[in-house]
């Protein structure tokens, strides 16, 4: 990542605490837990274009 960006997100509360255990038990920050599960759509998006 060269370079980074700042944002606010708001989540429903649900969804954050499901994301921080998710995160803990991955052993990652909320943040990397983010950004590690965006990436991973990322790719799969790229690698499948006909995905919606």
């Amino acid at each position: 990542m060269d370079e980074e960006k700042r944002i606010t997100l708001r989540l429903p509360a649900d969804l954050h605490e499901w994301l921080a255990a998710e995160a803990k038990s991955a052993r990652r920050s909320l943040n990397s837990e983010i950004v590690y599960r965006l990436e991973v759509e990322r790719d799969a998006a790229t690698a499948d274009p006909k995905s919606p």
